[in-house]
């Protein structure tokens, strides 16, 4: 997937599993609908099937949709499982997704503002 939050603002993850037959006018309802959110921000949805061994990202550019296709080869994404809700997601949160962690880690060591001197 992009490797970096290039030309979008907000990452959302439609939890789940979606029908991975879905194209870009199906998937855009869902974001619309189901979610109550505008598909033409300038958002990444995110949506993975069943098996969680793929997933899809729609994401309006300006003058038209792009849809990306994600196939693991071996392994599963760890998927937030409630179909009822849409979830956005850090820069760092979707790093983890990608590359198949999950996105609630139980221990993560902060960043420091400042430098300590020792």
């Amino acid at each position: 997937m992009l490797a970096e939050f290039d030309g979008f603002i907000r990452v959302y993850v439609a939890c789940g599993h979606t029908d991975m037959r879905k194209s870009i006018d199906g998937l855009s309802a869902i974001v619309a609908q189901n979610f109550k959110l505008d598909p033409f921000d300038k958002s990444l949805f995110l949506f993975c099937g069943r098996r969680r061994d793929r997933l899809k990202g729609l994401l309006w550019e300006g003058d038209g949709f792009l849809l990306l296709y994600k196939r693991l080869e071996g392994g599963k994404f760890n998927w937030p499982k409630d179909p009822r809700e849409v979830m956005e997601l850090t820069p760092q949160q979707y790093r983890w997704l990608v590359e198949g962690l999950s996105i609630h880690q139980k221990k993560i060591i902060p960043k420091l503002d400042k430098k300590r001197l020792i």
